[in-house]
């Protein structure tokens, strides 16, 4: 059977969705994953429209919705302008039954699909599994993890982070640069709503941006994160103390009381994109393709749409169809992981960060522009809730 499974590598939104689409087209397949158990990390949390239609089939999209936040409107603020624009994704109901973006933690969606995997047959999950090694031939390939064990298969998927084991196997170049601030996060219990904030919101500032939205966490009335940019000589220390994030959303939003602090999370942050998603019978996606920076929300989703496009031609491809298809999904994700992923997310950041007050002004009056012009707003969402980018990986064949 080994001759038909594929391996993956990490059992994070991308490798678990990978696994998903493959197990539902009757391929076989063993996930390593170097963690002992699901990490509970703060990380993404938002679901665009198009990430909810391809998991609908599968029940994942109504367990998101049991649990999550739905949010049709967010807004683009100036920290002393106040509301800049108020977009309303209702504006797209005529093209999908899911017209909001929906707010659930990440680790969420990994124990969703574990379940939902766990009831498949021909789904193996090897918890604890650090890759040491990927060799392939003609045939196959073979994973060697760090204690000595080794899985055959078909083709290995590299989901495994930026750090990707599989990635760096086949010596492929990972592109790019990395930010020298890192990004702050403050998870809150205030709720910010009762400021007139939107559930989804960024705030330009040419000294302190930051962008707010609400997760579920433990259940109602849910969490607000708050992300900041730092210092990039500040001790990561001092940035993770509880006074520093107390002093942070003072400066913010000042409050009579104290700002209840959940958590401090510290990320640094890349925008990077794989020179090849494809070497022979290794292939990458998600994390171990592309990062960028989280403003926008989309590097889960893209990772996520990776993962279905990938699985769906390895199906394809088992089943007798050309492996020429796998050239394809390289060609189809590394071209939109470079014109709307990078571009998007870096020209997101370059907004609300913009010193120069002159291009500012004009940027932020553009917002206003496409905000009250019904046409210009219907792309302007069609680009950032990720449908532009679908249409245009299928346009290349």
């Amino acid at each position: 059977m080994s001759n038909q499974r594929v391996i993956i590598v990490g059992a994070g939104p991308s490798g678990l969705t990978a696994a998903l689409s493959l197990t539902a087209a009757g391929v076989p397949v063993v996930v390593l994953e170097s963690r002992s158990e699901v990490s509970q990390d703060p990380r993404a949390a938002t679901f665009h429209p198009p990430t909810l239609e391809m998991y609908s089939e599968s029940g994942v999209t109504r367990r998101l919705h049991e649990m999550g936040i739905v949010c049709p409107q967010w807004q683009f603020r100036g920290r002393e302008e106040g509301i800049i624009a108020e977009f309303d994704l209702g504006i797209l109901a005529d093209i999908t039954p899911f017209p909001y973006r929906l707010q659930c933690e990440q680790h969420k969606l990994v124990a969703i699909l574990t379940d939902i995997l766990s009831e498949r047959s021909g789904f193996e999950i090897h918890y604890g599994s650090a890759v040491e090694a990927v060799s392939q031939t003609a045939t196959g390939v073979t994973v060697t993890t760090s204690d000595g064990s080794s899985f055959e298969g078909a083709y290995v998927i590299g989901a495994d982070g930026g750090r990707s084991a599989v990635r760096k196997s086949q010596d492929i170049p990972f592109d790019g640069f990395t930010y020298q601030e890192r990004f702050l996060v403050i998870t809150t219990t205030t709720d910010f709503a009762r400021q007139g904030y939107t559930l989804s919101c960024y705030v330009s500032d040419p000294r302190e941006w930051c962008a707010i939205f609400k997760v579920p966490g433990g259940g109602p009335p849910g969490l607000w994160r708050v992300v900041f940019p730092t210092i990039p000589e500040a001790a990561a220390a001092d940035l993770l103390d509880s006074g520093h994030a107390e002093q942070r959303l003072q400066g913010f939003i000042p409050s009579d009381e104290p700002y209840q602090i959940v958590h401090t999370n510290l990320y640094t942050v890349h925008q990077r994109v794989a020179a090849s998603y494809r070497q022979g019978r290794a292939l990458l996606a998600g994390d171990a393709a592309h990062v960028n920076n989280p403003l926008g929300g989309m590097g889960m989703n893209f990772g996520i749409h990776d993962a279905f496009s990938l699985g769906d031609k390895i199906s394809r491809v088992l089943n007798g169809e050309s492996d020429d298809l796998l050239d394809l999904y390289d060609r189809q994700r590394r071209h939109v992981a470079n014109a709307f992923l990078q571009a998007m997310t870096i020209s997101n950041k370059q907004l609300l960060e913009e010193k120069d007050l002159a291009k500012r002004a004009v940027r932020l009056n553009e917002i206003r522009e496409i905000a009250a012009d019904p046409a210009k707003a219907r792309a302007f969402l069609m680009r950032t809730a990720m449908f532009e980018g679908l249409r245009a990986a299928e346009a290349i064949h």
